[in-house]
């Protein structure tokens, strides 16, 4: 059944089945976020008896935040925890150069997705989708932006089929207000740059994943060096030190290696000091769950 669907989405050429081998215990931190998955993966494998005792089947969740920081890791992670499969949508595949094109393109996709439910459908960078929607120049580019929206909106508010949403979004300030208001996501989380402990476990995830868990390394140092670092900072700097080890005959790895790449790495957040700020400035005012 598996490969039938998948085939369906092929011919589709505008959803993609994504493999998942990710599992929860690969995402370090983001403790909220996890918990709350794991609620809805007990409702989902019970849904007949949940519905009969008064629970709604699920819809879907926004997960927004900074980039690098997990929100693409936990969207295959869900798939893999509900046992379902993953369509991944990518915006810039509805685009199109003909006039209604890009709305045809969006309603093929979400009814590909309601005929292989169900399934998880992974919205990457949704607010690519509505860029324009909030500008007032009425150009053809945002009443493209308006369709798809309005389009989107009526079908998250009517379907019935099993399609559990899953959107992430990094600049929120270019997703419209109505997006964002209860009921149209069961949930919307704010995934922020890890803090220590979170960091500790995210170093401990990299370097079990290569077996170079050794008493020579000091996660609780490495931590306190990488404050600003992303996930995929923190990764990045697993893999450089790895690499410098074997190239020096693969001496072995520790502490004092990997704090020489840490000092060689600009994060995220100090490559894009001043986007950051402005997306951390939008989360704070709009009082979204945070994921940690």
């Amino acid at each position: 059944m598996l490969a039938e669907k998948e085939q369906i989405i092929k011919k589709s050429g505008i959803l993609e089945m994504v493999p998942v081998q990710e599992k929860l215990d690969d995402i370090g931190g983001l403790a909220k976020l996890k918990s709350w998955l794991q609620q809805k993966s007990t409702v989902l494998a019970n849904l007949p008896e949940a519905r009969a005792f008064g629970v709604d089947a699920p819809k879907g969740i926004m997960i927004v935040g900074m980039p690098g920081c997990g929100k693409s890791l936990t969207a295959k992670a869900a798939a893999k925890l509900f046992g379902l499969p993953l369509l991944r949508l990518d915006v810039g595949s509805l685009m199109g150069k003909y006039v209604g094109e890009s709305e045809g393109n969006m309603r093929r996709a979400l009814k590909q997705a309601d005929a292989v439910s169900p399934c998880v459908l992974w919205i990457d960078e949704l607010e690519k989708a509505f860029v324009g929607i909030n500008s007032s120049s009425g150009n053809a580019g945002s009443e493209v932006a308006s369709r798809l929206f309005g389009y989107f909106l009526t079908w998250m508010q009517e379907k019935t089929s099993p399609v559990f949403v899953l959107a992430t979004a990094n600049d929120i300030s270019a997703l419209p207000p109505e997006l964002l208001r209860k009921g149209r996501f069961d949930e919307i989380f704010y995934v922020d740059f890890p803090n220590e402990t979170e960091r500790v476990a995210i170093f401990d995830v990299h370097l079990e994943r290569r077996k170079k868990t050794s008493n020579k390394i000091d996660r609780k140092i490495l931590a306190a060096k990488t404050d600003g670092f992303s996930g995929a900072d923190i990764e990045s700097v697993v893999k450089e030190a790895i690499e410098k080890s074997f190239v020096d005959g693969k001496a072995q790895l520790n502490t004092d290696r990997l704090l020489e790449v840490i000092k060689e790495t600009q994060p995220l957040s100090v490559v894009m000091k001043d986007k950051v700020k402005e997306y951390k400035d939008k989360f704070n005012q709009t009082k979204i769950k945070p994921a940690s």
